[in-house]
């Protein structure tokens, strides 16, 4: 159960890292005046470069749903990892026109599978009311940009700027990050080993 539990929380943390690498070459495409650059948002070979950042987070999540299967809620860190591994895909391989839909419908997945895995786990920490609030939060965060990229892609709300569209894909990575990292924090295999090794105390006296 430990080396489960560390492997899983290694993967979980290795996605946040990816998570923050991709939301700072994003923030990277944006000027302080709102113009794309980064050596070019039209170079095909920068959109590569950070869609292969998404791709191995996207990667790692899976894996972590799929070392933690015995875990009820692990298919949605698995749901996760598809989606984001879905548009690190396309960043990389797609070379026509395509709409925003079916990203933010990703986007969309990515935000709600987050949540809802952080609500489903609610109920194991009815003793700590630190942790509850920080997967309350966290939760509703991921529901407010699930809601804001689902307007983005029935163009109930526009991008005003070329340069705002980074702005809020960065955010977005940003906020997964410190997500994937919270997720890992509930999954911290030291932890279960501290509380194995007492109970295995306990029972020994």
């Amino acid at each position: 159960m430990i080396q489960t539990l560390l492997r899983s929380w290694s993967l979980l943390i290795a996605c946040g890292v990816l998570d923050a690498m991709y939301s700072f070459f994003s923030f990277m495409m944006e000027d302080p005046d709102g113009s794309v650059t980064l050596r070019k948002f039209a170079a095909r070979g920068t959109v590569i470069f950070i869609g292969k950042f998404a791709l191995a987070a996207g990667v790692c999540a899976l894996a972590a749903g799929i070392w933690n299967f015995r875990k009820h809620t692990s298919w949605l860190l698995m749901l996760h990892g598809i989606a984001l591994s879905a548009y690190g895909l396309m960043s990389i391989f797609w070379r026509g026109r395509l709409t925003f839909l079916p990203i933010a419908l990703l986007f969309v997945v990515m935000a709600l599978s987050i949540a809802a895995f952080l609500l489903a786990n609610l109920r194991s920490l009815q003793q700590r009311a630190l942790e509850r609030w920080t997967f309350t939060v966290t939760a509703a965060v991921a529901i407010g940009f699930a809601l804001a990229f689902l307007s983005f892609g029935f163009r109930l709300l526009r991008f005003q700027q070329p340069g705002s569209y980074f702005l809020w894909v960065g955010s977005f990575f940003a906020f997964t990050a410190v997500a994937m990292v919270v997720i890992a924090l509930r999954l911290n295999p030291f932890r279960a080993a501290q509380l194995h090794s007492a109970a295995s105390g306990g029972s020994r006296h």
